[in-house]
């Protein structure tokens, strides 16, 4: 099989998943040059509400696919970088369901996602410092805002993995699954987050990324949308809420 991101959309959720078994699904050059164009057909397609991204078999990402990455390191962390930012932009919510080997480009994508579970033999590492490569600024930001400052230098500095117990106490994952525990998981929390107001998550998700400036749009959104009221009868009425809004 070639490498490759293939998805599907099932009821309300679109999941990607990384395929390059060959290579503990390393990513090809040509599978981080998909990855933009794939999400932005997905953001646009007016079924999903969620997007889970994962690996094939029982390995999330190990990385980038050194052997097919031969232009300039810039070139090569010029790809990675617009797929990781394409990923953190989608204007729904992102979960990582992380199996195995999370390393190097693997961590970039899982940080980019909203939220990350693992089943617990998920390894974690960023590994620049094996390569002797400069990780980006953007990436060492988010992955600061995730772990603090102390464990992202532990990572950075040692290019060493941590287990899922010691992600999770960190803040790298935010739930640790025991083997055949992660998929109903992922499928019990997506059908929450599905059911939820999109416009609260859509402007929750700006304020926590750190854009602050909008708080006059999102409000404007919010009295044009019907969803405050329709989750106040839904309340009172004890039923779920049909909510209208979409991102």
């Amino acid at each position: 099989m070639d490498p490759e991101l293939s998805h599907q959309v099932t009821g309300a959720v679109a999941t990607v998943v990384i395929r390059n078994p060959a290579k503990r699904n390393a990513m090809t050059a040509a599978m981080w040059r998909s990855l933009p164009p794939l999400l932005a057909e997905l953001a646009a397609d007016p079924r999903v509400r969620a997007l889970v991204l994962t690996g094939e078999g029982g390995t999330f990402c190990a990385g980038a696919d050194i052997s097919s990455l031969r232009g300039s390191a810039a070139e090569a962390q010029s790809l990675a970088v617009a797929a990781e930012e394409a990923l953190a932009a989608f204007p729904k919510p992102t979960l990582a369901a992380v199996r195995g080997h999370c390393v190097g480009g693997g961590a970039q994508l899982a940080a980019a996602c909203d939220l990350r579970l693992a089943r617990e033999d998920a390894l974690f590492g960023v590994t620049p410092a094996r390569l002797g490569i400069v990780y980006p600024a953007s990436s060492t930001r988010r992955l600061v805002s995730l772990v603090g400052p102390a464990t992202a230098k532990y990572l950075l500095f040692t290019a060493e993995l941590i287990d899922a117990g010691r992600a999770l106490r960190t803040g790298l994952v935010d739930e640790v699954l025991p083997e055949g525990g992660l998929d109903a998981r992922i499928a019990a929390l997506t059908g929450v987050l599905v059911a939820r107001s999109q416009l609260t998550q859509a402007a929750a998700k700006e304020f926590v990324n750190g854009r602050t400036d909008r708080d006059a749009h999102w409000s404007e959104q919010a009295r044009g949308s019907g969803d405050t009221a329709e989750g106040v009868a839904a309340f009172l009425e004890r039923r779920q809420p049909r909510f209208s809004w979409t991102a």
